[in-house]
């Protein structure tokens, strides 16, 4: 295959180009000289083998070489990562979840975060209705972003608005703080109370309309692509302007954002044709945005969180009956606050990065675990989960029942991460040659799981020869296999080496691992699958 020296060296994953704790370069890219240039390459074990014209040495993995472009969506923010919708397309119902769920299952909350990103918005049912929950809930995926309006605010009928969203007038579809610079691109609100007349919210895609004007019309496309226009926002202690165009395009000419409030635009100062060509756009733009099958309307109640994205969606809301003067009739009370989707979109991608390695995980306890557990009664993935859930019966802290679970994890043939080593399995442990599995399990482990997790995988194999010494009576309890292997992995400690070992920082927990896995033998035994583990072992995750 071609390919391009500087792209190639540039991408050198060695400990020497990248620093194998955060994967950050370690060089600049003027570093390298002028004339690089490939002397040798070989293939060979899935792996290329390069040799530079400056004596540097890198080996990439073929399957990375060969890997496709994402299909050209970039970060995912311009019109090419989403699902361009109209109201018809919810009529099954909107993308919701229960609170509950969401924080409970990190599937669950992968969904909502990724429904976000892909249609623009989802509702929580259930939150709490209790006042500042709102902030809460941003949490659970980024950081609130402070503005004018403060961390929180409340989205209620006040005696001396400064915005008419604190009116109870109809609010047509609008984006909010288009005067801001960076604009916050995600706004949650979270219904206290709506028990007045109206009230009603609604939505339209703004990338939608922006994509139906360009279809239909062109030329007013590009004028809105490329007119500046100025927003602005000024009240007694706040002044405000940013200027930017309707339609904001990437460098590919897609959409990437939408800002349109009509509160907002102040005087545009151009050529009379140009501003006549701009009216007519926006006139233009304004009308599809109103097209009733582009909106789609619904009512939050209380409990109802509605998160969405604020430089793509427009939101909008009917008029409703304020309190009566004496204080009779119904309210509308929201609080609300602003986020932003690079962090959503970092916690998609970390739920999505631990779901991707719980997948490997599950498919060596569903393939290579399926083997004979070194002459026991269970197979090996029987035997790892019973004692993960042993472990969780006994009441043992998280960390724990991951130790326990995984324990064996090196028995399956994982392989190295760090010299790409292929694994070994208890083949090699019951053919009479120890196999290390807990250093290979532990090292393996560690890409995902931290020492608390990872130190009683790598020592269990040590307080089974420790138990051997310290305890008397122990050894006489273990299966003919684990007497076998005991044999194969050096024997009872002597004194001395059970004394060091029962000072390492791990010892104790090495400890309760084994016992489980002395115990989780039992062919009769109700064993659990994988999945009951997922959701601890997503939250353990690094």
């Amino acid at each position: 295959m071609p390919l391009s020296p500087y792209w190639l060296r540039d991408n050198c994953p060695c400990p020497e180009c990248r620093d194998p704790r955060n994967g950050q370069k370690l060089f600049q890219v003027t570093d390298l000289p002028d004339d690089l240039a490939i002397l040798e390459r070989d293939e060979q074990d899935g792996r290329l083998a390069v040799l530079w014209s400056d004596g540097h040495r890198s080996h990439y993995p073929l399957e990375w070489l060969d890997a496709e472009d994402t299909g050209g969506t970039g970060d995912g923010r311009s019109e090419a990562g989403k699902r361009l919708w109209a109201a018809a397309d919810f009529a099954a119902g909107l993308p919701e979840a229960d609170w509950a769920a969401y924080l409970a299952d990190p599937a669950e909350r992968a969904a909502v975060l990724g429904a976000v990103l892909r249609s623009g918005f989802a509702v929580l049912r259930g939150v709490p209705a209790v006042e500042g929950q709102v902030l809460d809930v941003a949490r659970t995926f980024g950081y609130v972003r402070e503005t004018n309006y403060g961390r929180l605010f409340d989205v209620r009928v006040e005696a001396d608005p400064n915005n008419l969203a604190f009116t109870s007038a109809a609010i047509a579809p609008h984006s909010d703080n288009p005067y801001r610079d960076p604009v916050p691109t995600l706004q949650l609100l979270h219904c206290l109370d709506n028990s007045a007349v109206g009230g009603d919210s609604g939505l339209v895609d703004g990338f939608r309309a922006a994509a139906q004007l360009r279809s239909e019309d062109p030329a007013a496309f590009a004028v809105l692509t490329r007119t500046l226009v100025p927003f602005v926002f000024r009240d007694r202690a706040t002044e405000l302007r940013a200027d930017r165009p309707l339609i904001e395009l990437d460098a590919l000419g897609r959409i990437r954002e939408v800002r349109f409030n009509n509160r907002s635009i102040s005087t545009l100062r151009l050529p009379a044709a140009e501003l006549d060509a701009f009216y007519a756009a926006y006139r233009r733009f304004a009308a599809v945005t109103l097209r009733p099958e582009l909106r789609l309307d619904f009512r939050l109640g209380p409990g109802d969180c509605l998160v969405f994205d604020n430089v793509r969606l427009l939101h909008a809301r009917t008029a409703f009956e304020p309190p009566a003067g004496d204080g009779t009739g119904g309210s509308r009370h929201l609080q609300g606050c602003y986020a932003d989707l690079d962090s959503l979109a970092s916690s998609l991608a970390v739920l999505n990065r631990r779901a991707a390695a719980l997948d490997t995980i599950a498919g060596y306890f569903e393939g290579e675990g399926a083997a004979e557990y070194l002459g026991e009664a269970v197979t090996l993935a029987e035997h790892m989960l019973q004692a993960g859930a042993l472990a969780q019966a006994a009441g043992a802290p998280d960390h724990l029942v991951a130790a326990a679970l995984l324990h064996d994890v090196g028995h399956l043939g994982p392989s190295c991460p760090s010299s790409g080593e292929e694994g070994v399995t208890g083949l090699e442990l019951m053919a009479g040659r120890d196999n290390r599995h807990s250093d290979t399990g532990a090292d393996w482990l560690a890409q995902w799981f931290g020492p608390e997790v990872t130190e009683p995988v790598r020592l269990h194999v040590a307080a089974k020869r420790y138990l051997c010494t310290a305890e008397p009576g122990y050894r006489a309890r273990l299966s003919e296999a684990s007497e076998y292997t005991l044999q194969v992995q050096g024997g009872p400690m002597t004194a001395e080496q059970a004394a060091a070992f029962a000072a390492l920082p791990g010892a104790a927990d090495a400890v309760a691992v084994r016992r489980w896995d002395e115990e989780a033998k039992d062919a009769d035994a109700a064993t659990p699958g994988f999945d009951r583990f997922r959701p601890l072992l997503a939250a353990l995750m690094r």
